[in-house]
């Protein structure tokens, strides 16, 4: 299989379309709210992490496509928008899989923000189609095995550690190749650029954006703090 055999010509108006509103004009940009911080939250390395309020009408609950991990009843629920090719995403990726595995009030929700290229975009329209065909906790080992993967990872890649699964690639690739996947993939990029997400990961917790991965202790206060009071940091 060619890897353009994956991608449909609608696959790269969608790529192309995501790409420029992450480089255009965003429909919400809190450039003053990342000067001057909401929250003095700060990385594992002690460097301060921007950090604004979100729009309410503008909810990452409601994407299709989210790739949930963690219990429904949780009382923390921390999004990620992420790309299968960024190195910090990748760290982030197995801390927090680490800390859900201790902390079992936490829900995961997990979003493509599939901007470093074209493989992260075909690998994006890979995982959703195992999430469409086979639900979460396939498309999550995927995940993690995605970010486990040794090198860049792109539709080709991506397919064969789903077929190592066991899984059927060929009802995989017909499905990623869909419109449907497609414009899931572009939804999630596309919120994630009307969020000032030009950071990758980011994340939102308690309604609040946080851009980049400040480390997972950081991660864990905020939880915490959410837990507490709602909030990143309490006061």
């Amino acid at each position: 299989m060619a890897e353009s055999e994956l991608l449909s010509s609608l696959s790269r108006r969608v790529l192309l379309g995501s790409l420029a509103a992450m480089a255009g004009g965003a429909a919400f940009r809190p450039a003053r709210a990342q000067e001057n911080n909401l929250y003095p939250i700060m990385a594992d390395d002690g460097q301060p992490i921007a950090n604004y309020r979100l729009p309410s009408e503008l909810s990452p609950a409601d994407l299709p496509g989210l790739l949930w991990h963690g219990p429904a009843t949780a009382d923390v629920v921390v999004f990620e928008f992420f790309d299968y090719n960024c190195p910090y995403c990748r760290k982030a990726a197995g801390d927090l899989d680490a800390l859900l595995g201790k902390d079992k009030n936490v829900r995961l929700g997990l979003a493509d923000n599939a901007v470093l290229g074209l493989g992260s975009f075909l690998a994006a329209r890979v995982k959703q189609a195992v999430l469409r065909l086979y639900g979460p906790e396939k498309a999550y080992q995927l995940h993690k095995q995605l970010f486990a993967h040794r090198g860049a990872i792109d539709g080709i890649s991506a397919l064969a550690v789903a077929k190592a699964m066991g899984l059927d690639a060929a009802k995989i690739e017909e499905s990623a190749n869909s419109d449907m996947i497609g414009g899931v993939v572009k939804r999630h990029v596309q919120l994630a650029a009307d969020l000032g997400f030009a950071a990758s990961p980011s994340f939102v917790i308690s309604s609040v954006g946080v851009l980049g991965y400040p480390g997972a202790k950081s991660i864990a206060r905020m939880i915490a703090a959410s837990r507490k009071c709602d909030a990143p940091v309490c006061g």
